[in-house]
């Protein structure tokens, strides 16, 4: 807008302690003194607020403000104590315009009084209106004269006057309002309203708003920043750091009464950043400002409503008729908010209560009313239990005390997998941790039961599952007095038992018991079809987590493509939070497959893809390592990690290994899960032997959990640990005698044998091994390259040099798409003439070996391969620009703040970028980033 008069302002206003008390008001006019009831005009009614040495210049608002000077109508709308008035007041006092102050009171509610105080407040501010206009005569009404006039005379006007309505939310006369309206409407530019209030106007706000005519600032506006909170509590001579100014801020969201008495009170504390942080607001003077300015006043039964919904963190009408008992929450709910009596609307006809006011209210209901409260609690879990509001419902429920309530309402939703999924699990165990003996519904068992399978707790989970199938039995057979349990506590006999079925095949899973998984999953399979279909489409989980526990038990039984069928449902289950963890599990899972059929490459793939599932998860998990099924450090349930430490240790990239095998073992399913126990014991085991550590290969083999059924490839692969020590250790004839219980049934572990039995002396025991390989579905590359390694030595012993050269180079090739260094660098003396050879040679360069020899010349007879290689000649990822650049300067030690601050970017656009970084990468800190990206060089 261009700068004319009706923006022009005074220069600027002295710092707050400077300010004067008040602007000297003009002398009123000797006639007429007094209003049409002849009471003498109030002066006070006329001057601007003062404004006390502690009020804080906000000047994001003053700007605001400065909008009305080109709006007909300007609203400044916020609850009591908002700081409206002072806002209004500080702004007023820096116009050039002429400023008519009027303080509206209940009294002005008669038309004659109101305008015999608007044509005062003109006459005050230097502008008075001429005889023509006339002064009302009579209090109760004013004809249409006086207005017209009035509207014709501020038109004419070269100058606008700015009339200022404080606590106009006092005016509920429809007549004076019209007439307002009328004046405005008509007087042009001559006349800038700005209206002062709790409530909304009657004027036609939306026609003003619509033609770009209205400038508002309302509660949102007038709230307090940080920032702002902090100076403010400066003017009080209270310094707080803005985090702690901010904390305040969140408790009062900004509400400046509430910061201003707060303030007052903490300077005469001890503490005044503790008492800040702690005050009791029912003990303090904001609970008595709010008592007076809010509460009492109402009509006894908005005073009720306002008592009992505040038990609730949000409510709506129904909701608030179930806690009073009456059918009036609609008007009055909307007739508070429209007040701005500390009822926020949140939508959707849903309602909250200003948190320092709610917690006043909570205080005062208990002793207005006491013991009230757990009923309320009562009446609005099973008001939010039949309305489909869950997690509502259960919070009720529990403060309530009603746990067969809670634990019922639990089961009967098929929500109860939500304790294993990390999806509010720390909540819900949180909130069912108090729930004592004395619920006894065979829901509350079910609910004990999964809340200590969720810590692997299974004694304790065991005993309180069997109790609560003792008592459905029970309730099948009805109660002993021919009484019925009501239908809203009692859990559905399908939901509970669909219930029991998931957490026996949990506890089927942890114990290694695959036929007692089986036979868990088909009774759910069949309780599936007993239970309402939207339930089961509501919480995907409960399916997901029994075929996950499905598959998990035939993967330990060794029936991997019976195990691939289910785990990839649940890989596949569409995207949501509740399942996300579970997906990432079953790609574990699915990568571990990989892994053990021979496919390094794929499981690589799938195992950085469950990572990737679970970064995007977010903070589901629990941060407690003993508090959910998949909680742990950092995302990933640790199973993907035993991957890609596997496959490090064949690619012998032993400390890269290390790495994830650690974090890995931070994770609480690497010691109580079978599979992942054994898929530790397997990688940690082949580690120790990769560096030459036999003895501790034997012992770290033992997955050391106890199982009802064994594992035939967790055997095997002890088995083939044992055996390579005992060779080691010079005793070749136990290391064969070990082997005896390794089959074909499992291909990378027979060629593994294989080859043991062949550096045994037994080339016949190894060719019956391969032969009788019997593989469940398609084999990987180290099953091809360990069965070609362990043909070319039988050949290459034989005499045949030309049949082992040739299943040595086919080995070569099938190794180097995996980067397969294991069989190789194990495979002993007798391999490395062959690899001398020139076609071999040129295979193995750069990935097995260091490259050409110095010479150009083939390597002698005899020479050991290097025991570290060079870095194998990876694929590297594709990292964008950004990435590379943020990767470059993480080499250089910088931190993230000075890498931020040398591309021009924002933190945590920095950290996205150092995330994506690390998934591309596959690690997790700084350092392994560096090193992998040299490795891949990147660098």
């Amino acid at each position: 807008m261009p700068e004319t008069y009706e923006n022009a302002r005074e220069p600027a206003v002295p710092a707050a302690s400077a300010l004067p008390a008040a602007p000297v008001v003009p002398t009123v006019p000797a006639v007429p003194c007094a209003d049409p009831l002849g009471e003498p005009f109030l002066r006070t009614r006329f001057a601007l607020p003062a404004r006390p040495a502690t009020f804080l210049r906000r000047q994001r608002l003053v700007d605001h403000l400065d909008q009305a000077l080109g709006t007909p109508l300007t609203l400044v709308n916020g609850a009591a104590g908002a700081g409206k008035t002072l806002l209004a007041a500080d702004w007023a006092a820096g116009l050039r315009s002429p400023v008519a102050w009027l303080t509206v009171e209940a009294g002005d509610r008669r038309p004659g009084v109101f305008w015999a105080y608007v044509l005062q407040s003109l006459r005050a501010c230097g502008a008075p209106a001429s005889d023509a206009v006339g002064v009302p005569v009579d209090a109760s009404g004013v004809g249409r004269g006086l207005p017209a006039a009035l509207a014709a005379e501020l038109n004419a006007r070269d100058r606008p006057v700015v009339l200022v309505l404080d606590e106009y939310d006092c005016m509920t006369a429809p007549e004076v309002t019209e007439q307002l309206a009328f004046v405005l409407r008509h007087a042009g530019r001559g006349l800038r309203l700005v209206l002062v209030t709790r409530t909304e106007p009657l004027l036609p706000l939306h026609r003003y708003r619509a033609a770009g005519e209205l400038t508002e600032i309302r509660a949102a506006e007038l709230a307090f920043t940080p920032e702002e909170a902090a100076a403010l509590l400066e003017l009080h001579g209270l310094s707080l750091p803005v985090d702690a100014a901010r904390a305040l801020v969140d408790r009062t969201r900004g509400w400046a009464a509430g910061l201003r008495l707060s303030a007052l009170a903490a300077r005469e504390s001890a503490d005044p950043e503790l008492y800040l942080k702690e005050f009791e607001a029912d003990r303090s003077t904001v609970a008595d400002f709010l008592l007076a300015e809010v509460l009492k006043g109402r009509t006894p039964e908005a005073q009720d409503l306002l008592l009992r919904v505040s038990v609730l963190k949000r409510f709506c009408p129904g909701l608030a008729d179930a806690l009073t008992l009456r059918t009036d929450a609609a008007p009055l709910l909307a007739g508070l908010h429209r007040e701005n009596a500390f009822v926020e609307h949140l939508g959707h006809s849903w309602y909250q209560l200003h948190p320092l006011f709610g917690e006043i209210l909570r205080a005062h209901l208990r002793v207005r009313l006491p013991g009230v409260e757990p009923e309320l609690h009562r009446r609005a879990a099973r008001w939010l239990r039949r309305s489909g509001f869950l997690p509502e419902a259960l919070a009720h429920g529990a403060a309530a005390d009603d746990w067969d309530f809670a634990a019922g309402a639990l089961v009967d939703d098929l929500a109860i997998g939500r304790l294993f999924t990390g999806l509010r699990s720390d909540d819900l165990a949180q909130l069912f941790s108090p729930m004592g003996p004395e619920a006894r519904s065979p829901a509350a068992d079910l609910v004990r039961a999964a809340r200590d399978l969720s810590r692997y707790d299974l004694d304790h989970g065991r005993v309180h599952l069997r109790h609560a199938e003792e008592r459905l039995a029970d309730d099948a057979l009805g109660p002993p007095d021919g009484t019925s349990r009501p239908a809203a506590d009692a859990p559905g006999p399908a939901a509970a038992r669909l219930s029991c079925a998931l957490l026996e095949a949990l506890v089927a899973r942890l114990t290694g018991c695959p036929p007692q998984v089986e036979e868990a999953a088909e009774a759910a399979d069949e309780l599936r079809r007993q239970v309402p279909a939207h339930l089961l489409d509501e919480h995907p989980e409960l399916t997901a987590l029994l075929l996950t526990h499905l598959g998990s038990a035939r993967l330990w039984a060794g029936r991997f493509e019976d195990a691939r069928t289910v785990l990839t449902t649940v890989a596949g289950t569409p995207g949501g939070a509740s399942t996300v963890l579970l997906r990432e599990e079953s790609m574990g899972h699915l990568a571990l497959l990989d892994y053990l059929n021979g496919w390094l490459d794929r499981a690589e793939r799938k195992a950085l893809a469950a990572l990737s599932e679970a970064e995007r998860a977010g903070p589901l998990r629990p941060s407690d390592p003993g508090s959910g099924f998949s909680s742990g450090s950092g995302p990933g349930s640790g199973i993907e990690r035993l991957v890609l430490a596997a496959v490090a240790v064949d690619r012998h990239e032993l400390g890269r290994a290390q790495a994830l095998l650690d974090e890995a073992a931070r994770l609480p399913s690497a010691t109580r899960d079978p599979v992942t126990a054994a898929g530790r014991a397997l990688v940690s085991a082949r580690l120790l032997l990769a560096r030459g550590k036999a003895r501790a290969a034997v012992e770290a083999a033992d997955p050391a959990v106890s199982t009802a059924v064994a594992s035939p490839w967790a055997a095997s692969h002890e088995k083939l640990v044992a055996s390579a020590a005992h060779l080691a250790e010079g005793r070749p004839d136990s290391a064969a005698e070990v082997l005896r219980g390794v089959s074909g049934d499992q291909p990378v572990c027979a060629v593994e044998a294989a080859a043991l039995q062949l550096a045994a002396g037994r080339p016949r025991d190894a060719v019956d091994l391969l032969d009788g390989i019997r593989a469940e579905g398609p084999t990987g590359p180290a099953v091809a390259v360990g069965a070609a390694l362990v043909r070319a030595r039988v050949a290459e012993e034989a005499g045949d040099t030309v049949t082992a050269r040739r299943l040595v180079a086919q080995a070569l090739l099938d190794a180097r798409r995996e980067r397969l260094r294991r069989p190789f660098l194990g495979a002993g003396a007798w391999i490395r003439p062959l690899l001398a050879t020139a076609p071999s040679r040129a295979l193995a360069e750069g990935w097995l070996t260091p490259g050409a020899p110095r010479h150009g010349g083939p390597s002698r007879r005899g020479e050991p391969l290097r025991p570290e290689p060079l870095p194998p000649l990876l694929v590297a990822p594709e990292l964008s620009g950004r990435e590379h650049d943020v990767l470059e300067r993480l080499a250089r030690m910088m931190s993230t703040e000075e890498i931020a601050a040398d591309l021009y970017l924002s933190v945590n656009t920095v950290k996205t970028h150092l995330k994506s970084v690390y998934r591309k990468l596959a690690v997790n800190r700084r350092g392994e980033a560096v090193r992998r990206a040299r490795e891949l060089r990147l660098l």
